[in-house]
């Protein structure tokens, strides 16, 4: 397993939440609420323009755990919580750091930054299976 040590900390990724990022990611997810695809019901609603949706959030979330330990990794658990919105033209930064590890599988915390503060928290714990092994 990649960075299997706990206290290692993950390489960061920094992702550019586009307008096209936030749409997408609504409509993938089945979620035509109107404040994740238009700017000015979401401007009438109180945003200063449309926001991404949890269900995105959590999905490159997912992302960077799993192009950090490989191909072989399953997700098992994704607990996240939101906090400050992701709107266009901001960049998100994901970190994490090792929590725990209990032979194949470790708990890692993920913390996701904006421009505005911190946008996502939370713990995923991913299994990977030892070389040659089965997924």
């Amino acid at each position: 397993m990649t960075e299997a040590k706990a206290g290692a900390r993950l390489p960061s990724l920094e992702i550019p939440v586009t307008r096209t990022l936030i749409v997408a990611g609504a409509i993938a997810s089945r979620d035509y609420q109107d404040v994740h695809h238009d700017p000015e019901l979401a401007r009438h609603k109180g945003s200063p323009d449309v926001f991404m949706n949890i269900l995105t959030t959590n999905g490159l979330v997912g992302r960077y755990i799993t192009d950090h330990f490989g191909p072989t990794a399953t997700l098992r658990k994704v607990a996240i919580r939101l906090g400050a919105p992701n709107y266009p033209g901001d960049t998100m930064v994901l970190s994490g750091t090792v929590e725990e590890v209990d032979g194949d599988t470790a708990t890692v915390r993920v913390v996701g930054e904006n421009g505005i503060g911190r946008h996502v928290t939370g713990t995923v714990t991913v299994t990977v299976p030892a070389a040659g092994g089965a997924p």
